[in-house]
């Protein structure tokens, strides 16, 4: 069976349930769990607030069903998740850094009797420059991307873990402190895991554009692709998902979207869902919500302001000037 939730449902699903006792009050002040939904699954994630602004969370869970999630266009603060090997061992296969701006809609799936093990970290921007010191506008040029308005797709990267990020995650999960202890012990943590990230991060610029040629096959894979965003625009498949549909893996799809479109995959669904509402706003067809719902906005003000970055206009503004 295939069980099909918004984000918004899944998570008020755990967040219904009873919260795992702690074994100390100081542990309940920063550290809430839940269990997974009985109907849905069995295991637990822990949410612990480290700081405010700073939140790190420990999931260890596994579906009986496998679960659809749709999501919608959201603001996005900094976060970095490792995802967990399927093995009961804290080792982990990928891990992805996002940055703040617009989080785009996307559904994706959970897959069913298969252990859904991470670590996750997210930061409010104003506490990722307090850690550095520094004001938005004093950050190097290799960070700004993680740091973007509201109505701009924020900042992605995926890669494998070191050696050295494979030890701080096992430190993580393996936490021997309670308490007071435990939550300076883990923001300790949580640190050397970014500074480790942010390295990778700072030497990311150069590979996209020195990565070999596509192949013929490969640039008409990208296409199709770009043809299946422009068919699902209010509800676009997620990377991984893009890449099985067009039979290349989510690495190739992404450097392909920067060879060929010069943008990244979400970046061109942004593009392409601009276009779309501009082409539904001159028609007439259309009011600016719903042309706005059309493509796959679910905030009229984040599309409002998108559009008014791209045409230079609102696009109430716009339509009129079409009518006149």
């Amino acid at each position: 069976m295939v069980v099909s939730l918004s984000q918004q449902a899944y998570w008020q699903l755990f967040e219904e349930k009873k919260p795992l006792e702690q074994p100390d009050q100081e542990a309940v002040r920063f550290d809430i769990g839940w269990c997974c939904p009985t109907h849905l699954g069995c295991g637990y994630i822990h949410s612990l607030d480290l700081r405010p602004g700073l939140t790190l969370d420990i999931a260890d869970y596994t579906l009986f069903d496998e679960v659809v999630i749709t999501s919608t266009d959201r603001l996005h603060p900094i976060e970095y998740t490792f995802n967990l090997a399927t093995t009961g061992s804290p080792q982990a296969e990928r891990y992805g850094i996002w940055g703040s701006g617009l989080a785009p809609g996307e559904t994706y799936c959970l897959p069913a009797h298969q252990r859904l093990a991470s670590v996750s970290v997210h930061l409010e921007p104003t506490g990722f420059c307090d850690w550095l010191g520094l004001s938005e506008d004093e950050l190097p040029s290799s960070l700004r991307s993680l740091i973007r308005p509201a109505d701009q797709h924020y900042y992605e990267y995926r890669g494998t873990p070191l050696a050295s990020m494979q030890m701080v995650l096992q430190q993580i999960w393996n936490c021997p402190y309670q308490g007071l202890t435990q939550r300076l012990y883990l923001e300790s943590k949580v640190w050397e895991l970014m500074t480790l990230i942010l390295d990778g991060v700072g030497s990311d610029v150069a590979p996209l554009s020195s990565a070999p040629p596509l192949k013929a096959h490969d640039i008409e894979c990208i296409r199709y692709a770009s043809q299946i965003l422009q068919t699902r625009l209010d509800q676009p498949p997620s990377l991984l998902e893009l890449a099985r549909l067009v039979g290349i893996n989510d690495h190739k799809l992404k450097l392909g979207f920067h060879q060929v479109f010069g943008s990244t995959v979400f970046g061109h669904l942004h593009e392409l869902r601009l276009e779309r509402s501009r082409q539904l706003l001159e028609s007439g067809d259309m009011s600016v919500t719903a042309a706005s719902h059309a493509v796959g906005f679910a905030n009229r003000g984040h599309f409002a302001a998108a559009f008014r970055r791209r045409y230079g206009v609102n696009p109430g503004v716009y339509v009129r000037q079409r009518r006149a």
